[in-house]
């Protein structure tokens, strides 16, 4: 997915090794390697406090953008998708049969994310937001613009 790059340069420049990251939020170090390496897929979760900690969208994480940081981030640390993803889903005429075709997954996963049961698995909003070029912080929830995005010079 192209984000363990953006970890390991961000980690490095602010000197904290990795023992250091995981201690600080509050993982396992073994697993944070993995995320760094992406020899494991990091959950939304921990994606989502490591950009916190870092004060970087996750757009930036993703290498969608150049832009760190967008300008109105919403303060809130409990974020969701469903309204987001199923509005995404309406806007391009997808049934979450199709939607879930495309991501490889079953409709039910679908349904799940827009009723809000669980977070989006990181995988399926890369794919969203790398075919559709739409902001993964948006379709979190973390910012209401921009909605779509062009990779930056």
């Amino acid at each position: 997915m192209n984000y363990g790059e953006k970890l390991k340069e961000l980690r490095e420049e602010k000197n904290l090794k990795i023992h250091d990251i995981s201690y600080l939020l509050g993982f396992d170090k073994d697993t944070y390697g993995k995320y760094e390496r992406e020899y494991t897929t990091i959950p939304i979760k921990h994606l989502l406090s490591l950009c916190n900690y870092y004060n970087v969208s996750v757009d930036y994480i993703f290498n969608f953008t150049n832009k760190k940081q967008y300008d109105k981030l919403k303060s809130n640390t409990t974020y969701s998708s469903g309204s987001r993803l199923k509005e995404f889903r309406k806007e391009n005429k997808f049934t979450q049969t199709k939607l879930a075709k495309i991501l490889g997954c079953s409709y039910g996963t679908i349904a799940g994310y827009e009723r809000e049961r669980y977070l989006i698995a990181t995988p399926f909003l890369y794919t969203i937001c790398k075919k559709y070029h739409v902001s993964a912080d948006y379709l979190l929830g973390r910012i209401d613009e921009p909605k779509y995005i062009k990779k930056e010079d």
